[in-house]
């Protein structure tokens, strides 16, 4: 039986395809965006709606489906093709170095507490109080949580002071022990972006590690774990338009071939004798990806990586920071209406914009959106539970209001948004208010 191909490998180097990105919505190309009609999803950063790309390559897939690694069949070695090819194609999306594994997950949670399980002994884990909880609470006891800055120049003079501290011993020596860093690339409140390669260049310089949690930022612009010289990337295919519960940990092999693995069974080991703890664990990605690999998943990711290769990328994220743009004036137009954010109006920042209303439960201004006007948005303080109650508070400080709400609404674009929508949004939240 001649076997089929897998899809090709995507190089970074390879020249962008230029489609027109405004004829994303509604196209049935690859990056056409799968959705009912008639509703209006402004929840991406939740999770992201599937890519008919990813859609499509699951559905290919389907009739070969079969194990991956564990068979002799010609099903089997189609399967462990796509799924090798797949790894393979997702660390060349995210700029992977030789010497990089990439880990399939099930989301960045998952990566994160990975990595979490395979830090060395005696580390120091340093991050800030205005990450989402992922990126939070799988840190050790002793994690140093620094307080959410109001720029981004504050946050890399912040973590500066911090490993200098850390760095000092108590005989005004050096004091050598693994730190690392924990930042998100975007907020996923605020959707404002971080100093990621200057928080990099601040860990390297102090002997520290870092690692990004990607989740909101790969979606909307490139990440290159190489041009941003981080060690660690965590990233969720479900808000990366491939929602088959697959996401990825990609970064150095030390700490990684070293812990134990993330799950003991089958696939991770290299021998099981008979004695209780007769073991030889595998070392690469398989060590920490024991059982039946989610090979739909990794698939899917991999065909949206493929298709955003082939894409514009700059005039896709031009053609969001319009649609950003024509939100925010809207909102502000907005009597009552109230923005968060931490670095300021003028931030770099991603598709996410999060607000109250004053004197309005954001709860139920998001269920009338749904019912009367078929739009969905997302209210509550967001799995970012510390920073959302400070930019609340912040907020009322700000503009002197203390009528409002204790959770806020937050609107996210992507692919499939249009000024339309946009448009439709504001004249509801204008009839609501």
């Amino acid at each position: 039986m001649t076997l089929l191909a897998a899809p090709p490998v995507p190089s970074r180097s390879r020249p962008a395809a230029a489609p027109s990105p405004t004829a994303v919505p509604g196209t049935t190309g690859p990056l056409d965006v799968l959705g009912v009609p008639g509703q209006i999803n402004f929840d991406y950063a939740a999770s992201a709606p599937c890519l008919r790309a990813a859609a499509d390559a699951v559905t290919d897939l389907l009739p070969w489906y079969a194990s991956v690694h564990r068979g002799a069949g010609a099903l089997s070695a189609h399967c462990t093709l796509a799924y090798e090819r797949a790894r393979q194609t997702i660390g060349d999306f995210f700029g992977a170095r030789t010497d990089d594994h990439v880990i399939v997950t099930r989301n960045t949670t998952d990566a994160l507490n990975l990595l979490a399980r395979a830090l060395p002994t005696g580390i120091t884990v340093v991050t800030f109080a205005g990450e989402h909880h992922a990126n939070l609470l799988p840190w050790p006891a002793g994690t140093v949580r620094l307080p959410a800055p109001d720029s981004p120049a504050a946050a890399v003079r912040a973590l500066d002071a911090a490993l200098r501290e850390l760095r000092r011993g108590p005989d005004g020596g050096v004091q050598d022990g693994p730190v690392l860093v924990a930042v998100t690339g975007a907020s996923n409140v605020t959707g404002e972006c971080w100093p990621i390669a200057r928080l990099a260049r601040q860990a390297h310089r102090h002997g520290a590690r870092i690692v990004v949690d990607a989740a909101q930022l790969a979606p909307h612009v490139p990440v290159d774990l190489a041009a941003l010289d981080v060690d660690y990337l965590a990233v969720s295919g479900h808000k990366l338009y491939a929602p088959f519960g697959a996401g990825v940990l990609i970064g150095r092999a030390d700490w990684l071939d070293a812990a134990p693995p993330y799950l003991a069974g089958g696939g991770a080991t290299g021998h099981v004798g008979d004695a209780t703890h007769d073991v030889r664990w595998a070392t690469g990605p398989a060590r920490h990806e024991a059982g039946t690999p989610n090979l739909l998943g990794a698939v899917a990711l991999a065909a949206v990586c493929t298709a955003l290769v082939e894409a514009d990328r700059p005039a896709l994220h031009a053609r969001e920071q319009a649609l950003l743009a024509r939100l925010r004036t809207g909102l502000a137009a907005l009597p009552d209406v109230v923005e968060l954010h931490t670095f300021g109006v003028d931030a770099d920042r991603v598709g996410i914009v999060s607000f109250v209303v004053a004197g309005r439960d954001s709860a139920e201004i998001a269920a009338e959106l749904a019912r009367e006007h078929q739009i969905g948005v997302r209210d509550g303080l967001f799995c970012a539970h510390p920073l959302t109650r400070r930019l609340l508070a912040e907020a009322a400080a700000r503009t002197g209001r203390q009528d409002l709400p204790p959770t806020a609404l937050r609107v996210s674009l992507g692919l499939g948004s249009t000024a339309a929508q946009v448009d439709r949004l504001l004249g509801a939240l204008a009839t609501i208010g």
